[in-house]
C-alpha cells in the first residue's frame, strides 16, 4: 500500500511553517505521521522543491495541464488517483488502505 500526496507550492515540505500555519496542513501531517506509524508508506511531494516528480508522475502531470494548479493537493493510492483539490480526511484514508483508524491519534508537536 503506498500513498502520495503531490501538494501545492508551499515554504517548506509539510507547509508546517511561517508566522500562520494553516490547520488543514496540521491535521494532514498528523494523518501523514499516524499512517507511517500503521505501516502505510506514504510520500510528499511539494510543487516548490520538488517539481520534477510532479512532471515525472504523467497522471497527476496531464491533471495539471488539465486543471492548472487549483486541482492540487491530488492524493494517489497504489497509483491510482484518489481525490484532488483537497486534502483526504485520515478516516478516508484508513477506509481507502484497509485498515482500522486509531481510536486515538499520536500526539504531534511541532517545533
Amino acid at each position: 500500500m503506498k500513498i502520495e500526496i503531490y501538494d501545492p507550492a508551499m515554504c517548506c515540505s509539510s507547509g508546517l511553517c511561517g508566522p500562520g500555519i494553516d490547520p488543514v496542513l496540521v491535521k494532514m501531517n498528523e494523518t501523514v505521521l499516524t499512517l507511517k506509524k500503521q505501516g502505510i508508506e506514504v510520500e510528499r511531494f511539494n510543487l516548490a522543491q520538488q517539481p520534477k516528480a510532479f512532471l515525472e508522475n504523467k497522471t497527476v502531470a496531464d491533471l495539471l495541464h488539465k486543471n492548472g494548479k487549483k486541482i492540487l493537493p491530488v492524493t494517489m493510492i497504489n497509483g491510482e488517483v484518489f481525490k484532488t483539490g483537497e486534502y483526504p480526511l485520515y478516516e478516508e484514508l484508513c477506509s481507502a488502505s484497509g485498515i482500522a483508524p486509531l481510536k486515538k491519534k499520536p500526539l504531534t508537536v511541532i517545533s
